[in-house]
């Protein structure tokens, strides 16, 4: 019975030696293998390997392309208009060996923040030296590439490949679009005050001109009925200088007549006048009664 036990003993410690010295590394990975911490060796095919149990150290590396998102960066363009930049990066570990002695046992969740610092920092050089008009415009594509050619040069140190920088967006920060927003409402409402002072001033001018024409209209009809109640006054004249050189008599008698009507009129019109008065020769009778 003990020899059993030491045989399932020994059987199972050689099947843990086994196990313990037999890795895999996928396709997925990159592997470095480790004695008593110095990098030996890496391995970056895909397959089943052996290492001396408890004496080599095994460390694996993601070797796909891995995302890097930023926090918003505020930088400052050319013509000074600030800016918040939000960009991301992808990247993927090409140096296994080097990555390791720079990044040494923190791995991927060290080399985050060191990756952000450069693509930071790469952010606020090139954008920089443009003005803000070509970072808000689709012509930012060249300004992405070389932020990225910039980056990837400052990334070897960690042994890592910069694949691509895109920028998700650029905007204003909050406080400088409310007073963007006021700069332009401010200057709206300055053109539209324009345009109704120009509208005042046209329709003054238009009021003006109205003005005038109705008073020339009106002096030239009064001009015209005057010289046409002139040349009636004096046609009328000529008719009755005609017909008083023609028969006195009847002239006088329908003078009298016309007398006697505008005096006459009215319930309460008085005449003081004697009664041999010559206005009443035509009311006078032949017969003395």
């Amino acid at each position: 019975m003990k020899r059993t036990q030491i045989l399932l003993f020994v059987l199972v410690a050689v099947v843990l030696g086994v196990l313990q010295a037999v890795y895999i590394v996928d396709e997925r990975q990159k592997a470095l293998r480790l004695w008593f911490g110095e990098v030996q060796a890496e391995i970056s095919d895909p397959g089943l390997y052996f290492k001396i149990p408890f004496l080599h150290e095994i460390i694996k590396y993601d070797d796909r392309i891995l995302p890097l998102d930023t926090r918003k960066l505020e930088v400052t363009p050319a013509d000074g208009r600030r800016l918040e930049v939000d960009a991301f990066a992808r990247w993927r570990i090409a140096d296994a060996k080097q990555f390791r002695r720079a990044v040494g046992a923190s791995s991927i969740a060290g080399a985050a923040p060191r990756l952000e610092r450069i693509l930071n920092a790469e952010l606020r050089e090139v954008l920089g030296k443009v003005n803000s008009g070509v970072v808000l415009s689709a012509d930012r594509v060249v300004l992405m590439n070389q932020i990225r050619d910039q980056a990837r040069s400052q990334a070897l140190s960690l042994g890592v490949d910069i694949v691509d920088v895109r920028i998700k967006s650029a905007d204003l920060p909050q406080q400088n679009l409310e007073a963007t927003f006021e700069r332009m409402r401010a200057e709206r409402q300055r053109l539209a005050a324009d345009e109704i002072a120009r509208g005042n001033e046209a329709a003054q001018r238009l009021r003006a001109t109205a003005d005038r024409t109705v008073v020339e209209t009106v002096s030239e009809a009064r001009k015209e009925a005057q010289i046409i109640r002139g040349e009636a006054d004096a046609r009328r004249n000529a008719i009755l200088a005609d017909a008083l050189g023609r028969d006195a008599e009847f002239f006088a008698f329908l003078r009298s007549l016309e007398a006697y009507e505008k005096s006459l009129t009215g319930g309460n019109s008085s005449l003081v006048i004697t009664p041999d008065s010559e206005f009443f020769d035509y009311l006078k009778s032949d017969t003395v009664r």
